[in-house]
Order: structure tokens, then C-alpha cells, then sequence
């Protein structure tokens, strides 16, 4: 296992300011997806950047001076956790304006949020087989966790934003504060809300944003959009914008209520959560079915009685071949 070169910092730099060439940004996001230790690293380095990058305009910091601040602080501490980046160098030198970049970093001297990300704070994560688990932050809010899922978060929410990193799936109720904005990196997406309560679903892919109360800022580099009641924003990683679409059912709170709650909800998407809620394979076969809507309520049941009242609502039939269950 090769150890980070040194110049990939300086092209994260580029990359987070969005100045990376087509090949630089195809290097950077192919370094990320070669190990846990390279994400891990990445997601690192970008709240440091978030978080203190508002500070800018505000700051009198040497930016020579920053920069080999920034980079002893990042080597000492990928010393301290034995980080070891798999991947090649990506090449390109220091210039003046990634020192410049790296200042910006260092205006609250790169301690407080680099101590969070990389040393004190929590970090609570569901696995498999576990029910949705809900867990305070330092201000309050009350963050839902679906099974598979992950957040990290300081021990007190210091500077100018409240930032916290999730992997999977959530529901945040947060605690309004104009102050201080309360801020989610999640995969490839930047959330940005002030008070409000709203459900994040991410992976590698893509990312989606319902929300149910409040507006809901949604970024991806430098594009974003405000997220309304009733609406949602997808991100996929593939395109460089987030869109917006009208939220047109609730399924997506299954792992809270304990409930599907379908109203002229099409087949298909019910099944699709299905899967997802009991890590089952649903095939449907006959392409007729799958928008056949289905209007009903179902409260903590076994799939089989799911299964067995879609059967009577739609006429299916329903078959098991081996790991998959077959609508046809």
C-alpha cells in the first residue's frame, strides 16, 4: 500500500475550487474510488474546506505561510492514523494561487474543524440487520439513521456552520439557527438548511433530497437549488447540476414510521422499496404491472402479507426462484 503522494493535496485544492482540468477532475474522482482510506481522506480535506472557506474575505493569513501550515497539520495527522492512500500521484506542482486556496483553509487555524474531522468527535453507524436508529446532535437537532447508514459530527458545533458528514440514508429535524447554518456532505452533494426537517438518501451515484418542512439548499460545485415542501433534488454524479422534482409520496419514511404508505403509488415503487426495506430481489415480470397503483397502508407486516395483498389488489401471481420473488 503506496502512501499518499505529496502533490495530491495541491490538486484537491484545484479540484474543490472547481479550476481542475477534465483529466486533473477524472484523477481526482478515480483516486477517491480506489480505497476507504482515499475517501476517507478526501471527505476530510473538504469539510476543512467548507467550513472556513466563508471566512475568506475576513482573513490577513500569509498564504505561503498557510499553506505549509496546511500541509504539515495534514501530514502529521495522516502519521497519527497510519493513513495509508492506495492510488497514483497526481501530478502538479504548488503554484501561488493553490498556496492562496490553502490560506483559506488555515483562517481559523485549520485546528478546531481538522481536530473534529480527524481526532474528537462522534461517529454513529447502523449496519445491516439493524431498525433505524435517532441520536441528538450538540445543538439539538435529531438525526434518523436508516440501517447502512453512517454520521460524524464534532463534540460541539464551533465557527460559523454546523457541519456534519452522513453516508447512507437520514432524516434531520434541525434546530433553527440563522446564525449558524447547519451544513450535510453527503457523497457528492452540499446541503445546506437552516432549520428544517427533510430526508437524505446518498451513495456513490446519486443523492436525494426530500423535504418536508422549510427550504433546503442543495449544491453540487457551484451549481445549486432551493428545495421546497413537497419537492426534492437529485444529484447524480454523472451530471454536473442537482435537479428538481415534486415529491409525490411518502416512502421514503418507511425506516421511521415503520410503515408503506401507498396512495396511487405504482407498483414498481413500492417494490423497489421492498427490496430495499427487507433486502429482498422483487422482479416484476409483466411489464403491465408496474404501474398498476396501488392504494393501501401497510403498518409493521411481514412481506408475505404485503405479498399477499398486492396479489388480491393486482390479480399477480407470485413466485420464489431461488434468491428472487416474481410478480407475474
Amino acid at each position: 500500500m503506496n502512501r499518499k503522494p505529496e502533490n495530491t493535496d495541491d490538486v484537491l485544492v484545484k479540484y474543490l475550487l472547481g479550476e481542475a482540468t477534465d483529466t486533473e477532475q477524472q484523477e481526482v474522482e478515480q483516486w477517491i474510488a480506489d480505497s476507504a482510506e482515499n475517501k476517507k481522506h478526501f471527505d476530510h480535506f473538504k469539510l476543512i474546506w467548507d467550513e472556513s472557506k466563508h471566512l475568506a474575505s475576513q482573513s490577513t493569513v500569509d498564504e505561503n505561510e498557510a499553506w505549509d501550515r496546511f500541509m504539515a497539520k495534514v501530514k502529521t495527522e495522516e502519521k497519527a492514523e497510519a493513513i495509508q492512500p492506495k492510488g497514483r500521484a497526481i501530478p502538479l506542482g504548488k503554484t501561488n494561487w493553490m498556496r492562496a486556496a490553502a490560506a483559506l483553509v488555515l483562517l481559523i487555524g485549520c485546528g478546531a474543524i481538522y481536530y473534529f474531522a480527524a481526532g474528537p468527535g462522534s461517529t454513529i453507524t447502523t449496519q445491516a440487520g439493524d431498525v433505524a436508529m435517532s441520536t441528538t446532535l450538540p445543538d439539538g437537532s435529531v438525526v434518523t439513521l436508516n440501517r447502512n447508514s453512517s454520521i460524524s459530527y464534532p463534540t460541539s458545533f464551533s465557527g460559523g456552520t454546523r457541519h456534519v458528514v452522513l453516508k447512507g440514508e437520514a432524516f434531520f429535524n434541525v434546530t433553527p439557527d440563522k446564525t449558524k447554518p447547519f451544513i450535510i456532505d453527503a457523497d457528492n452533494s452540499s446541503i445546506k438548511v437552516v432549520g428544517t426537517s427533510f430526508n437524505v438518501k446518498s451513495n456513490d451515484d446519486k443523492t436525494e433530497v426530500v423535504v418536508e418542512t422549510g427550504i433546503v439548499e442543495v449544491a453540487k460545485k457551484q451549481y445549486a437549488i432551493r428545495v421546497l415542501p413537497h419537492q426534492k433534488a437529485i444529484v447524480l454524479k454523472q451530471e454536473q447540476k442537482p435537479v428538481m422534482e415534486n415529491s409525490t409520496d411518502v416512502l421514503y419514511n418507511y425506516y421511521r414510521t415503520k410503515e408503506f404508505v401507498c396512495d396511487h403509488t405504482p407498483l414498481y415503487k413500492l417494490t423497489d422499496i421492498l427490496n430495499e426495506a427487507f433486502d429482498v430481489h422483487i422482479v416484476i415480470a409483466t411489464p403491465t404491472l408496474k404501474n398498476i397503483p396501488i392504494n393501501s397502508t401497510y403498518h409493521e407486516q411481514s412481506l408475505d402479507a404485503i405479498l399477499e395483498n398486492i396479489k388480491m389488489l393486482t390479480g399477480a401471481t407470485v413466485e420464489k426462484n431461488g434468491s428472487e420473488i416474481i410478480l407475474k
